[in-house]
């Protein structure tokens, strides 16, 4: 696997499944949803592709509503998979993004996450992971599975880290807008 620096030409957003009945059962969930927050806005900012994901929304509700606010005009893909490639259509829409490196995060790390990092590294994404916009009900679960995504390849990082490789530098009107997030 080429490991590559982040660019926004080549780089793609996926959220996978931060539902509004299943993120308060998360450990560490406010964590996770501020850090999902931090890149949702980043998306938007630095135009990178937004891709999001519900498991099963009839059981567990749709999108945190905070997220939905700031992601409006997207479409949920929904899913009973727990990899979003093996749901139909899923892997189309990310090839028609033309980006082959994949930022993802989301819940539970060691299903969903997990079982769609290892997709997307066999169909021959650069996947990284923002781990601390991921969790699990159980925190050891959560530390276990970074561990296995990054000996399988994927790039585990915070997300700070993924959006300043996007920003390059300081000094831009990115760089200003994005800044508050992180103080």
């Amino acid at each position: 696997m080429t490991y590559l620096k982040l660019s926004r030409k080549n780089t793609q957003f996926l959220m996978i499944d931060l539902q509004e009945r299943l993120l308060p059962a998360i450990h560490g969930f406010e964590e996770i949803k501020a850090n999902a927050l931090r890149l949702v806005e980043g998306a938007k900012v630095l135009e990178v592709p937004f891709t999001y994901t519900e498991q099963y929304p009839k059981g567990l509700g749709s999108t945190d509503r905070q997220l939905l606010e700031k992601i409006e005009g997207k479409t949920a893909f929904q899913k009973l998979t727990f990899s979003c490639c093996d749901e139909e259509g899923f892997i189309d829409i990310l090839e028609k993004n033309d980006k082959k490196q994949i930022v993802l995060w989301g819940i539970e790390s060691h299903i969903c996450v997990l079982a769609t990092v290892m997709d997307l590294i066999k169909a021959g994404f650069t996947v990284w992971v923002a781990a601390d916009a991921c969790g699990s009900r159980n925190r050891n679960n959560h530390d276990l599975v970074l561990r296995t995504m990054t000996q399988m390849g994927a790039i585990v990082v915070p997300t700070e880290t993924v959006l300043y490789q996007l920003m390059g530098r300081s000094g831009t009107p990115e760089f200003k807008t994005l800044l508050p997030l992180f103080k």
